[in-house]
């Protein structure tokens, strides 16, 4: 599976292929929000990111997430004028809804949709909602990809004996 660092929403990949996740024990937004303008004057659209065109959202879990409360995590895919999407963010896709902490463990696969068609605005990121509490623990790795091949990321020192 193809994974660009400029279409990395949450976690990062290292030179020798090393995943971090992006932590998550309250509501945030994803590390990164990506700028579907390019930086010209005036910004025009980029042509790179063709919604619906065989792009593919994939958010999977890294570390298994832990919390002392029945907390539950529901993601969406957003795009707004703000690159913090906090003025009046659209709502393009909901990619879980209330999933619990048990469901939440290292390979598990939260969402993998083919990117919705739709008239972005400029910034587009997630959104990950913390409901009933806190997580103590939990990442995630979230990227677009221009193809699906179902391969999990296993959680750090995992080892095949």
């Amino acid at each position: 599976m193809l994974i660009d660092l400029q279409t990395t929403f949450s976690g990062a990949t290292a030179v020798d292929g090393t995943k971090t996740g992006q932590a998550l024990t309250s509501t945030a937004i994803s590390a990164n929000v990506l700028d579907l303008r390019n930086a010209a004057t005036p910004a025009t659209a980029d042509e790179g990111l063709t919604p619906g065109q065989d792009f593919w959202l994939v958010v999977q879990v890294l570390q298994t997430f832990t919390t002392g409360t029945s907390a539950t995590l529901t993601a969406t895919l957003e795009s707004d004028s703000a690159v913090g999407l906090g003025s009046a963010p659209v709502v393009h896709s909901t990619l879980c809804t209330a999933v619990a902490a048990a469901t939440l463990v290292a390979g598990y696969t939260i969402a993998r949709i083919q990117l919705p068609a739709a008239d972005y605005k400029r910034y587009l990121g997630l959104r990950y909602t913390v409901n009933v509490g806190t997580f103590t623990a939990g990442s995630v790795l979230a990227f677009l990809t221009p193809d699906i091949y179902r391969v999990p990321q296993y959680p750090i020192g995992f080892s095949v004996a």
